[in-house]
């Protein structure tokens, strides 16, 4: 898998989503700075991942979401390449016109930063297929606005299209209440795009790969993307 990782200023989990992606397909990414115009030639993966970029002025991602760059992720996702927005990654991917809705401040205004239990909504997508449907998986959140929120149209598409990637939940997988940490519309942890190609999601997966760091969980997300880089 040929993977190229975004870099923005105030980021600060690149080589997380790095050294993931490399333990999962075997291949080093290609760090790309958001002032180039084009990405690598025969990238199958763009992943943009979480910090605060450009110190989060404005609202979280809006800065970003505007960078020369991100003309070639659209254009890479129109042409059915695999695009992944982590954290303010996901964030950056609204901003940008290539995911609907918005994250907003956290339900009770405070910076969370624990460890979640998320329920993975399907597994016949290209970033979930190592994962089973409805399996309960633990990864960690680290965010101060991460409440998606998008109009009542919106979330009925992305329910009636299963375009949920990822619903928080608690460890018996139980939604809603206090197993929402931050107030998101209908639980929602990660979204997809209508061609299901392009996924932005709150959690940080690229933290859980290794059981000296508390858990695997998240290596399934990387599994499933180098899995379809292969299959292509």
């Amino acid at each position: 898998m040929k993977a190229a990782v975004l870099l923005f200023p105030g980021l600060n989990r690149e080589g997380d989503a790095m050294r993931a992606i490399e333990q999962a397909s075997g291949h080093k990414p290609t760090l790309v700075w958001h002032a180039e115009h084009e990405l690598p030639a025969g990238t199958d993966l763009v992943l943009v991942p979480g910090g605060f970029s450009y110190g989060d002025y404005l609202r979280c991602g809006a800065i970003a979401g505007r960078a020369n760059i991100m003309d070639a992720v659209r254009a890479h996702a129109a042409r059915g390449g695999l695009v992944v927005g982590i954290c303010n990654g996901f964030q950056i991917l609204c901003e940008s016109g290539l995911l609907p809705g918005v994250l907003m401040r956290n339900r009770d205004l405070r910076f969370i930063c624990k460890m979640q239990h998320l329920r993975v909504e399907r597994a016949d997508t290209s970033f979930t297929s190592a994962y089973a449907k409805d399996q309960i998986i633990k990864v960690a959140i680290a965010h101060g606005e991460g409440n998606y929120e998008a109009d009542d149209e919106t979330i009925r598409r992305l329910e009636g299209e299963g375009r949920v990637a990822f619903r928080y939940c608690d460890e018996a997988g139980h939604i809603g209440g206090a197993a929402n940490p931050n107030g998101s519309t209908h639980d929602i942890a990660g979204i997809y795009s209508e061609k299901l190609n392009v996924l932005g999601m709150m959690p940080h997966p690229e933290n859980l790969i290794d059981p000296l760091v508390g858990g695997t969980d998240g290596r399934g997300l990387f599994e499933s993307m180098a899995s379809f880089s292969r299959a292509a």
